[in-house]
């Protein structure tokens, strides 16, 4: 039997909004919304701490627009994120909640792209503002974007704004916004930084906590100890041990995230580095090659992979163990989700000893290990991906959409729609997936061809 008490329809929301809800297949909470909605309909701050993937982008999303005035074009509530990939991200998931209501505008502001398109994006005025700390202060500097009608402000991963640096750019945003407003924070982690930021901007909040929505009982956890001189090779018989398709390696520093990757191209898998360090352009294109099965292997720092949204991840590689056993958590946990079977391998050395501990102690389990030699495995290249990406040089401000592009690619004398996979759409590109053997052909397809009666520039990414 259903309990209705979980149920979407034991909010006071608009019909329409419970409507809309139920079209996008949101019938029961999740434990954060359950937890933190009737709190943030109620018009009280908020502390949640709650994991990605826990539903809490509609834990505050469907709060926020209840009190959305559609015909005041104003800024009504501010989303602070991370990074790009997550606002991006998270506007996605607001524009679909506010489909009950009619010309909602949702606006996203961050650096790695020009300023100029947001400003007059911003002259015809939003609704709803997503976005970076640092590319929101910059609009406030240029006085491109007015908070002082802010009804709402989210901090979205707040544990990681600060660790990037963003606490004197959050200070100085929140200053430009209303002393009487709501503040949502919500954060997979809770150190003590979090809460001194909290006591500084939030007003008597109500503090709710759920635990990681993924149940460890769905991922093996294997620990394998080896010498410092070795690991790179041990790292390369492991994944060929557990036959690992596709990953997120983790390391700790951004120096050793390319130590590793380059490793693993010398030795012929499919490996791309994700750090602070790229281009906002290459870091689209590598989780876009990841995402969609183009690429096998992804090391990543643990800030360059937050609002990485990978559906159906088989495995989680530690190549290095996080001094804080709670980011150790976080890491293993985006592998089996849904009820799905998950992997997570580590790597650590003899002087790594004292991490592996903390971590017991945090889980309150017992770990086994053992040495890398004892496995029946030999270095080996890794396998080629299932799919080929083709980058095209028009996006969602060239009016590109996805069904365009795959009538392009299947059109007369055109490729069959089963090698399509994946298409990606930003604001001034889009990326297709292939099947690896039909790639050629759909890249002349395109090339020869029109999108939309138009001729783009087509190229493979390597």
């Amino acid at each position: 039997m259903t309990d209705l008490s979980f149920d979407f329809s034991s909010l006071n929301l608009p019909q329409a909004q419970l409507d809309n809800l139920h079209n996008m297949g949101y019938q029961q909470m999740t434990a954060i919304q359950q937890q933190s909605l009737p709190v943030a309909l109620r018009g009280e701050d908020l502390i949640a701490k709650a994991k990605t993937g826990s539903g809490k982008t509609a834990a505050f999303g469907i709060a926020m627009l209840t009190k959305i005035n559609p015909r005041d074009f104003a800024a009504q509530c501010l989303v602070l994120c991370p990074t790009r990939e997550l606002s991006t991200q998270v506007a996605n998931e607001i524009r679909k909640l506010a489909r009950y209501q009619q010309n909602i505008k949702v606006v996203v502001l961050c650096g790695g792209q020009s300023i100029g398109p947001q400003i007059g994006s911003l002259e015809h005025g939003a609704h709803i503002v997503v976005g970076t700390p640092g590319r929101i202060k910059d609009h406030l500097r240029k006085q491109t974007l007015a908070l002082s009608r802010i009804n709402t402000l989210v901090l979205d991963e707040a544990d990681r704004m600060l660790d990037m640096g963003f606490y004197d750019d959050i200070e100085h945003i929140i200053q430009h916004t209303p002393e009487q407003r709501q503040t949502l924070l919500f954060s997979a982690t809770y150190p003590a930084k979090i809460k001194t930021l909290s006591a500084s901007f939030q007003k008597s909040p109500v503090e709710v906590s759920v635990e990681s929505l993924h149940s460890h009982q769905h991922i093996a956890q294997h620990l394998f100890i080896c010498g410092r001189e070795s690991k790179l090779d041990d790292l390369q018989r492991l994944l060929n041990y557990f036959a690992v398709e596709s990953a997120v390696i983790f390391c700790n520093t951004i120096k050793e995230v390319k130590n590793v990757c380059e490793s693993l191209q010398h030795a012929g898998f499919h490996a791309k580095a994700l750090h602070g360090d790229l281009e906002q352009r290459d870091r689209d294109q590598i989780l876009v090659q990841f995402s969609n099965r183009s690429c096998s292997l992804l090391v990543a720092t643990d800030v360059a992979a937050r609002g990485l949204d990978i559906e159906e991840l088989p495995a989680v590689i530690n190549y290095e163990l996080p001094r804080d056993p709670e980011i150790y958590i976080h890491r293993i946990g985006r592998t089996g989700r849904a009820g799905k079977e998950g992997l997570a391998i580590a790597l650590f050395t003899d002087k790594e000893k004292y991490k592996l501990a903390a971590i017991e102690d945090y889980q309150k389990v017992s770990l086994s290990f053992e040495a890398v030699e004892s496995l029946n495995a030999t270095i080996a290249e890794g396998a080629t991906p299932a799919m080929v990406t083709l980058c095209i040089a028009g996006g969602r401000k060239d009016k590109v959409r996805p069904g365009d592009i795959l009538g392009a690619l299947t059109g007369a004398g055109g490729v069959s729609s089963d090698v399509v996979g994946k298409i990606n759409i930003f604001d001034f590109s889009a990326y297709v997936a292939i099947k690896r053997e039909a790639a050629n052909a759909a890249l002349q397809q395109l090339q020869q061809g029109k999108i939309k009666g138009r001729k783009f520039k087509i190229r493979k990414l390597r």
